[in-house]
């Protein structure tokens, strides 16, 4: 690529991009995302990659196949055809495509750098596999062409040295005069845009049929698309068409532009979503233990296919015509901005930079923030210290709080919750550390009554388990746990999440706070036997609606409604109600009986304080967000089924017998979302950051008047910021008198480009967009 520029990417660079791809394209098919036995033969070493670059190469995969086996589909009737493949690399489409017979009059012509078509020319003669599946190449080749078989041949030239390669094309035997069709798999971007506008301009110029397949990155602008930027510079091959081609509608204007005549072009979440069928979704989903949703989504959102066409009848519109569900990507309606700033503070936060945490106020002015993955003693790893803020004077003071006895994996977890019970007492609830691995159940943190609330150093913490018998509901992660009060008493109502075997659930519990605290368990007594119909009621409810809950769950579920006594039992349906239970629980009733501490041990087990719930049920979620609203709780957004962000709002409301679950309407509709945080001030529930599947921003602070409906969105003004703000896996404190959110944390895994840690925590000055509400 422009050979003697000194501000060119180096070709070994650029090579040794297109290796690593290689490589991951091979662990992923070694895994079962996609069928591909010649990529070992091609590339040799194997080295295993994470799910999330599993999943990465995957989409890439499929939306490549898509396309080019629906070219041939679409040109079956020709007699001849070709495909040009730019950049080819060790890709292996020829072989797979040989292999399977869908060859028969298409002739593949692969193109690289020299140096990379000799080394793969010299692997296609070595190995038998493959000469086989080429024929007989008519003895060696000079030149560029190097390899050459009846329908497949192997061109070393510099792409950006557009006569060149065109003498070469034609030296090979490549037809201008028939259906063609160009691959260019992350290539044209290493190239100047005046250079690659001069291969996509040529392409429509000599080709009077011809379809062009585009897949690379977009989307610099935002805080992955920065770390996405500084990866490939850091490895001298620097993303060179992002600035003038940012996003995809420029890149369609790119085409019509260059002479193509139709042009479809989408992100790889929307491929997913709306090209991909669903029961190949759910088996991609299956094939591992996954938990980087976020990641995931980011990823697919800065990198698109485009597929154009020009003299090709009928057109050739592979997006369009084989989409699953229909295309919805409602406008971002922004009205505002708030601006971020680093916390005013006396020292530097050190401990903070992290992910999948939890921060909490467990005394005025004071933050604690414990677990999540980070960097500690300067090394990646799950955190293991609980650190503090405390406010004083305006500015902001941290610490590492001392934990008098330490317990490393009670301590290490991710996607728990912190609910502050007292001023000496926090319940830590559920959390994991790795996705394959069961929750970690609950926590106890005990700190002095008495301490110096403006010395970190002088702030311990005692680290006590919950007695085993408490813990099957919180074997959970990316759940919610939120007051709420009931006839007085207070209680947290644990509400949604995910676990080793269920990727989301709908179930919830209330836990009595002053009987945890107490570390008692109420069992009701055997003169209360035989159950009354509020202890019928409450328990026949809450197990209908953990529909998404682990199997045993189910089980123990059915042995106990099968237990009770059919009178009992039809009342309820009497008073209609019959549609709260699933038709899994409604199997012909026993008549055997039960005793009353086995109907005690079931019915702590699903639902320990016996409230009644109404109304229509919430869709099963993680990652949402929650918080206390007149004794209720409110649930946002979230990750539904089939890992697709949830746009509803709930309203967990109190009334005289329990709680109603209530639908909050908003309008303009919520943009559904997850991976954000949640707070409630004078009646308008705040949204902070988190994940949405729209390419065009990324999400700031969302308020929503929870008396009108009304839903505005604001995005977070970072030019004061020397890093890049990742608002997703981060924690955030409202501090109601100042107006103030404080945002700690956050960041991820940027696919394979590096973690990102937001360095410091933020705060961000809410009076204006509050007041003007």
């Amino acid at each position: 690529m422009g050979r003697g520029r000194p501000d060119a990417p180096r070709p070994a660079a650029v090579q040794g991009t297109g290796g690593s791809s290689a490589v991951s394209k091979c662990s992923a098919a070694a895994r079962g995302y996609i069928q591909d036995r010649f990529l070992q033969l091609l590339v040799g070493r194997q080295r295993r990659r994470a799910p999330l670059v599993h999943r990465g190469y995957y989409i890439r995969a499929r939306a490549v196949d898509h396309c080019v086996q629906d070219f041939l589909l679409k040109t079956q009737g020709h007699p001849r055809t070709q495909i040009l493949s730019l950049g080819a690399g060790f890709d292996s489409l020829y072989f797979r495509l040989k292999d399977v017979g869908l060859l028969h009059h298409t002739v593949v012509y692969e193109v690289d750098f020299p140096n990379v078509a000799c080394q793969k020319a010299a692997l296609i003669k070595r190995m038998k596999e493959l000469s086989a599946l080429v024929g007989d190449t008519g003895g060696e080749r000079l030149g560029v062409i190097t390899f050459s078989g009846e329908d497949y041949k192997l061109l070393g030239v510099d792409l950006s040295e557009l006569s060149e390669l065109e003498r070469a094309l034609e030296e090979a035997g490549l037809d201008n005069e028939i259906p063609t069709l160009f691959i260019a798999e992350v290539v044209l971007t290493y190239m100047e845009s005046s250079r690659s506008d001069a291969l996509i301009r040529w392409a429509a110029e000599r080709f009077p049929r011809a379809c062009f397949l585009l897949y690379e990155q977009m989307r610099p602008g935002d805080p992955f698309g920065h770390v996405m930027q500084q990866h490939f510079s850091q490895l001298s091959s620097a993303l060179r068409s992002l600035a003038q081609y940012p996003d995809c509608e420029a890149q369609q204007r790119r085409f019509f532009e260059q002479g193509w005549t139709e042009c479809s072009v989408m992100d790889m979440n929307e491929f997913f979503t709306c090209c991909t069928p669903e029961d190949e979704q759910q088996r991609v989903q299956a094939l591992e233990p996954f938990d980087e949703y976020e990641e995931w989504h980011l990823k697919c959102s800065h990198y698109f296919v485009l597929t154009a066409s020009k003299g090709m009848e009928p057109s050739w519109t592979p997006l369009l015509s084989n989409m699953t569900v229909p295309r919805h990507d409602a406008p971002v309606r922004v009205v505002g901005s708030v601006t971020a700033a680093v916390c005013a503070r006396h020292s530097e936060v050190p401990g903070l930079r992290r992910y999948g945490h939890h921060s909490v106020l467990i005394k005025p002015n004071v933050i604690l923030t414990t677990g999540g993955f980070g960097e500690e003693d300067g090394q990646h790893c799950r955190m293991r210290n609980f650190h503090v803020l405390i406010k004083h004077m305006g500015c902001w003071k941290a610490g590492c709080v001392k934990q008098e006895n330490p317990d490393k994996r009670r301590a290490e977890r991710l996607y728990h919750t912190v609910s502050c019970l007292s001023s000496s007492l926090a319940l830590v609830v559920g959390g994991r550390t790795s996705p394959s691995s069961a929750g970690l159940g609950m926590l106890w943190l005990k700190f002095p009554e008495t301490c110096n609330a403006l010395d970190p150093d002088d702030i311990t913490v005692e680290l006590v388990r919950l007695q085993p018998a408490a813990e099957p509901a919180a074997l959970r992660w990316r759940h919610s746990t939120t007051e709420v009060i009931f006839k007085g008493e207070k209680y947290l109502f644990l509400y949604g999440g995910r676990s080793a075997l269920e990727p989301v659930l709908g179930d919830w519990y209330f836990l009595h706070t002053q009987e945890l605290s107490c570390s008692v368990m109420a069992t009701p007594h055997a003169s209360a036997w035989p159950p009354s119909q509020e202890d019928v009621r409450g328990f026949d409810v809450l197990p209908s609606l953990g529909q998404t809950c682990q199997a045993d769950r189910t089980r123990d579920t059915e042995d106990s409604l099968s237990s009770l006594r059919p009178t009992e039992r039809g009342d309820l349906r009497d008073r209609g109600e019959q549609q709260q239970v699933p038709a899994r629980c409604s199997r012909p009733i026993s008549s055997r009986t039960i005793s009353p501490s086995q109907v005690a041990m079931r019915l702590w087990k699903w639902n320990p304080a016996m409230i009644p719930v109404e109304g229509p049920v919430p869709e099963g979620r993680h990652s949402h967000g929650a918080c206390s609203w007149r004794g209720g709780v409110l649930i946002a957004g979230g990750l539904g089924a089939a890992e697709r962000p949830l746009g509803s709002v709930f309203f967990l409301r109190e009334l005289e017998h329990g709680f109603q679950w209530q639908r909050v309407e908003t309008h303009p509709l919520l943009i559904p979302r997850y991976s954000h945080t949640a707070h409630v001030h004078e009646g308008k529930l705040l949204l902070v950051g988190g994940v949405w599947l729209h390419s065009s921003s990324v999400p700031g602070v969302t308020v929503i008047d929870l008396m009108t409906g009304l839903c505005l969105d604001y995005t977070i003004n970072v030019e004061h910021l020397e890093w890049p703000l990742m608002l997703h896996n981060h924690s955030s404190v409202f501090l109601p008198d100042e107006e103030e959110l404080l945002l700690i944390g956050g960041g991820g895994n940027c696919f394979s480009f590096g973690t990102h840690l937001n360095p410091e925590p933020v705060s961000l000055s809410l009076s204006s967009i509050l007041t003007s509400c």
